[in-house]
């Protein structure tokens, strides 16, 4: 019963997840193909439209699973070799049995075993598929022994040094309280289905489509010590055990049955390329815009445009929010070699691609935060070419802010997040109908600003005349010449009129000249007015307003022109607007505007922090994801900064990149000063963070600026409150 009731929830977010959403995306998707291979091991197969972890589940019976164990090589070197330097092994002996905080063995559950004709040990748990943390699957191979959950979204239950770090890092970390909190969830104790129940599932599957290399040569303490100083890995699962603890009342759902939105994305990655021979091993910026998509094929032309859709509904009496995103991109980069050769890479290099997360479940906390654990979609570009390009991205934990919604029938206006995301490129080859993995050519670091903004059709730009806004914006340049890398970070106000943007701006750029020299300008000015516009979408319904907008210097592009700074959208009362900054002249970026607000900025309350910032040495370089960190308003005068941060650097001497690391900082107290208009100051010597607040009082967006020893910083952060 368990498992038919997590099935059949399965398959209506599935079918849910993209109701709502522009017909253009959906008939998009399902002209791109699926190559969802049929191999059981993952080294070899990479599909596009699923997620990192291949799954071994054929010709299993309801209410079984199939056991699949993998070891460090530095356990043994016999065994097919499988991704992320794994072998898979035949255990020499399996158990099951219930367990609780301690770890310890409590009794067994109803099971029968029998083994496959390929050697995999099955199991059939006669009572139904265990839903919780407490049943666990526990293998042997020679003096090495580790342990999974049995509950498992996909049935392959893969028993290794993820699964391991799992069970010992998040069981453990639970009180006798707590735990039996999860249970209760789990078996429904209070007679109100718990959708929570479902996390635990997610997250023994999700842990699997990280790609993280095991060193050669290491053995299973060496492969645990590795993933606690992955910073990502393990704060994705703690984040998970924290949000398991979330009971049945903590589900809200939107207040529409489904809400479309327009979405404005910005990632900034730190990475090291293999892709080219001569320049192996070499650190890499890169910078990742949204776009929109044309698609052309048998049907005719369609248009993909990004966008997120939440949905709501019941399903067996559990309120159930779901969300999907599809959100196409452009790439560029540079690479910086040792002794400061720097090569641009621009985006025409790699087809375009897509930003594109798996539908699943979400929890609306008192209508203010969303959370989730998100697992993102395998991408594949330059197919039918001698370079064909695999794009895995790693799960990550979704703590977004959402507004409070004006109606019972209208969603929130707007879902703003940040988010990390280490991924790799991966080389691959044609054989037949399947794609085979080759070797890594690329490993990425990526920090996400995501801001999207509810659609409306029939949007009027004109509603944004005659009003004032605050705005801010990052943006990146890249080049070979004698300024490679120019990082530009500004503030000011608008003042819009018959689409008539006139603004007054300030901005810092932070460069590297192409000695390696590191400086800082923060003179720059900007009074040039600018061109606003509406940008008509095409959907399968017919040509639509709905709230997408065109940023120009001083002709008004048309609906399938690039504008000369970007696109952008509004939410449909005009109160906020964001635009991802193009071949600018600014550079490549985000830009976010908020009306001006009399509204007295917040003197207390907490406020979740999650942003960039770009570090620039003389010989390195830092990308720093303030991950879901911390600023407590605690007068109209002070403020408290709990910094929490992943951070990747290059040495560019030595030509190494680090793996992100988790960073948490000392508190920091800060002067806060409020001018007026929205606009604010947040300082403690060379920290500075200036920006603006929305009238809601519940959001902040902030310019950052630091300096630490010989490093600049430059950023964009987002601040909202939390329940």
């Amino acid at each position: 019963m368990r498992f038919t009731l997590g099935l059949l929830l399965c398959a209506t977010l599935l079918l849910t997840a993209g109701c709502g959403r522009g017909a253009d995306a959906i008939e998009g998707a399902r002209n791109q193909p699926n190559d969802f291979a049929g191999s059981k091991n993952p080294v070899d197969d990479f599909s596009s439209g699923s997620t990192g972890d291949s799954t071994n589940a054929g010709g299993l019976a309801t209410n079984e699973v199939r056991v699949t164990m993998e070891v460090p090589d530095g356990v043994t070197g016999a065994g097919e070799p499988t991704r992320r330097n794994l072998r898979i092994v035949q255990p020499d002996r399996v158990s099951v049995y219930y367990t609780n905080p301690a770890l310890q063995v409590l009794g067994k559950p109803a099971i029968s075993t029998r083994t496959d004709s390929e050697g995999f040990t099955i199991i059939e748990f006669t009572e139904g598929l265990p839903l919780g943390p407490d049943v666990i699957i526990d293998a042997v191979y020679g003096n090495t022994r580790m342990r999974a959950l049995a509950a498992d979204a996909d049935r392959d239950v893969k028993v290794n040094p993820f699964s391991e770090y799992l069970v010992r890092n998040t069981l453990s970390n639970y009180t006798a309280g707590e735990f039996q909190t999860i249970l209760d969830c789990v078996a429904d104790a209070r007679g109100e289905l718990c959708l929570n129940k479902y996390v635990w599932s997610t997250l023994a599957d999700q842990v699997h489509d990280f790609e993280i290399d095991i060193p050669s040569g290491a053995g299973l303490q060496g492969a645990l010590e590795l993933l606690s100083a992955r910073g990502d890995f393990a704060r994705y699962v703690s984040a998970m055990a924290g949000y398991a603890l979330l009971d049945a009342s903590s589900s809200g759902k939107i207040s529409a049955s489904s809400a479309d939105y327009n979405s404005v994305l910005l990632g900034v990655e730190l990475g090291q390329t293999f892709l080219e021979p001569s320049l192996a091993g070499s650190g890499q910026w890169g910078v990742r815009t949204a776009q929109e998509e044309v698609l052309e094929d048998a049907n005719g032309t369609g248009y993909v445009y990004p966008a997120l859709t939440l949905s709501s509904f019941d399903a067996f009496n559990i309120r159930v929010t779901s969300l999907a995103s599809d959100i196409p991109y452009d790439r560029e980069a540079l690479v910086h070699q040792k002794g400061n050769n720097f090569f641009e890479r621009g985006s025409d290099n790699w087809e375009r691609n897509t930003h594109s997360s798996s539908p699943g479940a979400a929890t609306l906390l008192e209508n203010t935060r969303l959370l989730a654990g998100r697992a993102l979609f395998q991408s594949i570009t330059g197919r039918g070419s001698s370079k064909i390009m695999g794009w895995a991205r790693n799960p990550y934990y979704l703590d977004a802010f959402t507004s409070l919604p004006v109606d019972d029938t209208t969603g929130p206006d707007r879902v703003i997040s940040g988010y990390f995301s280490a991924g790799k490129a991966i080389e691959l080859k044609a054989e037949g109908d399947q794609l085979r993995r080759l070797g890594t050519l690329e490993d990425q670091y990526l920090s996400v600003l995501e801001i999207n903004l509810l659609r409306r059709e029939g949007f009027d730009a004109a509603t944004l005349d005659g009003r004032n806004y605050n705005m801010l914006y990052l943006a990146t340049r890249f080049s070979e010449g004698t300024t490679p890398l120019a990082i530009e970070a500004g503030l000011g106000q608008w003042q819009i009129g018959a689409g008539t943007v006139n603004q007054s701006q300030s901005f810092t750029t932070l460069q590297r000249d192409n000695s390696g020299a590191v400086a800082i300008d923060a003179t720059g000015t900007r009074t040039e007015p600018w061109t606003l516009s509406s940008r008509t979408s095409r959907l399968s319904t017919g040509n639509r307003d709905i709230g997408r907008l065109n940023l120009d210097i001083t002709t008004a592009s048309g609906d399938l022109e690039q504008p000369d700074i970007g696109i952008g959208a509004s939410t449909p009362d005009g109160t906020l607007m964001a635009f991802n900054l193009d071949d600018s002249p600014l550079g490549d970026g985000i830009l976010v505007a908020a009306e001006q607000t009399t509204n007295n900025a917040p003197s207390a309350g907490q406020f979740r922090l999650q942003g960039v910032a770009l570090g620039l040495a003389p010989d390195t370089s830092r990308l720093r994801h303030f991950d879901n960190a911390l600023l407590t308003i605690n007068s109209s005068t002070t403020a408290t900064f709990s910094p929490v941060a992943l951070t990747s650097s290059h040495s560019v001497s030595n030509e190494t990149v680090t793996a992100p690391e988790l960073q948490e900082d000392p508190d920091v107290v800060l002067s806060y000063t409020r001018t007026g208009d929205g606009r604010v100051r947040f300082s403690a010597g060379n920290l500075v963070l200036e920006g603006f607040h929305t009238g809601s009082q519940d959001q902040f967006y902030l310019r950052f600026r630091a300096t630490e020893g010989n490093e600049e910083q430059a950023g964009l952060v987002i601040a909202t409150r939390l329940p």
